[in-house]
């Protein structure tokens, strides 16, 4: 095992350094509007009149705040602060507060509302901008934010967060971040981005009133989220917390077995770590047991009659590899060990884009790329598929050391 983890570390550092961050530094950059740009085809047409998002400016602030700080290089520093600027400039609201959720390629608002998930997105990435550059402002602003989403998003009645406000903070009808989504007040992929957003905020703000919301956040997830039959998130949900559909997202599953951890571990509550621990072991046996391939790779989704949607995005594969890997060092059962391995393989083998660089969306159930999608997007991004790399080499160092002790 020892053997494979260093050739795992260095493929993982490659791949990071060679081949993702890369492609970003290069490509991303809309040196003639500001920010980023909005779109780029599989084909590497940009798309010069895509509107630009902020989850994709939010993400990019993570990633490159997060790569200068595992490896201190200037390149990364440089990309980082030009996100943060630009963040600012471009989506922020002076006048009703928070985070504006579609510009367009100039910089004026398409989509003024307030999206939850994307002020969770932008608290996530200031805190790592802060742990990066120790930049106060970031970290102030980190926390206004945080005070104006319990302000506004809270719910007070049957706890948890509402997805969304008029660009005023009043109430409005549309909730969904996407055409693909259920259009409900309430949803998993919102309160799992929130609680990681909270989580990273309380590694450096010790707030009782932020460390009341965390440990609100794990209980609304372990009692209304988790299906606690079959072990998988339930996805959409009205204000009372009534369940909207049945559908089952391996790869948020797996995302979520791991944050769900860290945030009970930062958190530091031992009798609610032990709880949450034994409900992610649950979640990424469910996982495994009805959401691998036999290539290793992870299906999108599925319900409780099988499959649903056979492709294998980027994003659950990377999620993947932390996620098994994660309760294996829960359990030290060999069957997460190689599920992560086999999940870096499958990337290797099939999501990697040995033409144009990064990673391609995802493949259809035959192993080819989809070829009608794009390759920087709104939700094509470097966030899951970079903090992967930097997880696993964190996760494979320790294990090193055990090891060689």
């Amino acid at each position: 095992m020892h053997v494979d983890i260093e050739n795992w570390k260095q493929a993982l550092q490659k791949e990071l350094e060679a081949n993702i961050l890369p492609f970003w530094l290069t490509h991303a950059k809309d040196v003639k509007h500001g920010g980023f740009i909005g779109q780029i085809n599989q084909d590497m047409t940009v798309v010069h009149d895509a509107n630009k998002s902020l989850v994709l400016a939010a993400r990019i602030l993570w990633t490159f705040s997060a790569a200068y700080r595992f490896t201190d290089k200037q390149d990364y520093l440089n990309m980082a602060h030009y996100a943060y600027t630009s963040l600012f400039e471009l989506f922020a609201d002076e006048q009703y507060r928070g985070f504006y959720w579609l510009i367009d390629y100039k910089g004026n608002p398409i989509e003024a509302k307030k999206q939850v998930y994307g002020q969770a997105f932008v608290i996530y990435a200031l805190t790592e901008y802060f742990l990066a550059t120790g930049c106060e402002v970031a970290l102030v602003n980190g926390i206004a934010l945080f005070h104006l989403l319990e302000q506004h998003s809270y719910d007070a009645e049957h706890r948890g967060y509402f997805e969304a406000f008029s660009r005023e903070w009043s109430v409005t009808d549309h909730f969904s971040l996407s055409d693909k989504d259920l259009n409900e007040k309430k949803s998993m992929n919102t309160h799992l981005h929130v609680l990681e957003a909270y989580t990273h905020l309380y590694r450096v703000w010790k707030s009782p009133l932020l460390g009341q919301k965390l440990t609100e956040l794990i209980e609304i997830t372990l009692h209304h989220i988790i299906n606690q039959n079959h072990h998988h998130f339930l996805l959409f949900f009205d204000e009372q917390w009534n369940s909207k559909s049945n559908a089952i997202s391996y790869g948020h599953d797996i995302e979520g077995s791991w944050l769900l951890y860290e945030a009970a571990q930062v958190l530091g509550n031992e009798k609610l770590l032990a709880k949450v621990r034994g409900i992610v072991i649950s979640m990424a046996n469910a996982t495994l047991h009805e959401g691998v391939d036999q290539d290793g790779g992870i299906w999108n989704e599925g319900n409780e009659h099988g499959i649903t949607n056979a492709n294998k995005d980027w994003w659950p594969q990377a999620e993947a590899m932390v996620g098994f890997y994660n309760a294996f060092q829960l359990t030290d059962d060999p069957r997460f060990y190689d599920a992560a391995l086999n999940s870096w393989h499958f990337i290797q083998n099939y999501i990697v884009d040995p033409v144009h660089g990064e990673w391609v969306w995802g493949v259809d159930p035959s192993g080819k790329p989809l070829p009608n999608e794009p390759k920087l997007s709104a939700w094509k991004c470097p966030y899951h598929n970079s903090r992967a790399c930097i997880e696993m080499l964190r996760r494979l160092s320790i294990s090193c050391d055990d090891v060689s002790n």
